[in-house]
């Protein structure tokens, strides 16, 4: 009886030991995110100057960076417990994307992304960061 109590905990605990490491050692999901037209073809109305660059920094240090990091190349501190891709934006797959399509998925979120709809209420300030975005391009 004792052996076939071991038996099972060695394999329950095998188990556990082998999912966990197998969340580790595979990638984020990386899945489609579609942007509707309307949005995709926006037209950032911010000029990307130093005063739209600086305020960008400050909002991407404020709201983006625990998880993009720094210089957006997706390695933040709570990057590791995303289930999704938080994306590597010095990467030309995601500077191919448009202006429009970068405030959407910041203004709408989806799953580890927030919305920030409420967070950052002024609509210049999401194209800011858009425009900070841009820099990081390598």
């Amino acid at each position: 009886m004792k052996k076939n109590f071991f038996n099972s905990m060695f394999l329950s605990v095998s188990s556990i030991f082998f999912a966990g490491a197998l969340m580790y050692f595979v990638p984020f999901q990386k899945k489609p995110w579609p942007v509707p037209d309307n949005y995709k073809n926006m037209k950032n109305p911010v000029a990307s100057n130093e005063e739209s660059l600086a305020n960008g920094k400050d909002l991407w240090n404020q709201h983006c960076k625990s998880c993009h990091g720094i210089k957006g190349l997706g390695d933040g501190p709570k990057a590791a417990n995303l289930k999704t891709d938080p994306g590597d934006f010095s990467k030309a797959e995601e500077q191919s994307q448009t202006d429009g399509s970068l405030y959407y998925k910041i203004f709408e979120g989806r799953e580890d992304m927030p919305n920030f709809k409420k967070k950052i209420p002024e609509k210049d300030d999401i194209w800011s960061i858009v425009n900070y975005i841009r820099t990081m391009k390598k």
